[in-house]
């Protein structure tokens, strides 16, 4: 049953409504009048983001490094150099936005010239908050390898990977979450809603 009242969600009739998802979604949806992104964007990258990060576990398991390791070693393995610039492109995301960063380049260039319209825009400000939470993840990832802590590079690759895999299986974005906690919280976000 469709609720036709005058206050009804506009997404009561979307198949966005329908999904289980769909409470945690609202809070994503574009105001209108607001400059919005294609949701499927930020799932495309995470999905480029996931098989990268698959690559960077892969690597750093097989990778053989005693303890010993000065920094110029465990600098030079090939896990980390692939881990390092997977932080670069979240550094990208976080700093200038997703709509700028290569893998939404990409999306719009190569896979939404394919793609019908989508059925709503997100506001980009909780993607560009999960960029920033990736870069913490990956940075800290970076750094506990480089001074040596066991398993610390691929504890942090796991953890991203895992919110990645969500975002590109289920659609469900983990920093997006944590943005829409942190605003119903009053910490992030006021500026920019009493503007609007």
């Amino acid at each position: 049953m469709t609720n036709t009242s005058p206050n009804a969600s506009p997404l009561a009739a979307s198949p966005l409504a329908a999904s289980p998802l769909a409470a945690s979604k609202q809070g994503l949806i574009a105001k209108p009048g607001s400059r919005g992104i294609d949701p499927r964007a930020p799932r495309f990258g995470a999905g480029i983001t996931a098989v990268l990060l698959l690559v960077v576990i892969g690597l750093a398991l097989s990778a053989e490094m005693s303890p010993s390791a000065t920094f110029a070693e465990r600098a030079s393995q090939p896990a980390v150099i692939l881990f390092v610039v997977i932080t670069g492109l979240f550094a990208w995301g976080a700093f200038a936005g997703v709509s700028r960063h290569p893998y939404g380049w990409l999306y719009r260039t190569l896979v939404r010239p394919r793609l019908g319209a989508p059925s709503h825009l997100e506001d980009p400000r909780p993607p560009t908050f999960s960029q920033a939470v990736g870069l913490v993840v990956t940075a800290a990832g970076v750094v506990l390898h480089l001074v040596g802590v066991p398993f610390g590079l691929v504890t942090c690759a796991a953890a991203a990977f895992i919110a990645a895999f969500l975002n590109t299986a289920f659609d469900y974005c983990f920093g997006c979450q944590i943005y829409l906690l942190l605003v119903r919280a009053g910490l992030v976000g006021r500026k920019a809603d009493t503007r609007a």
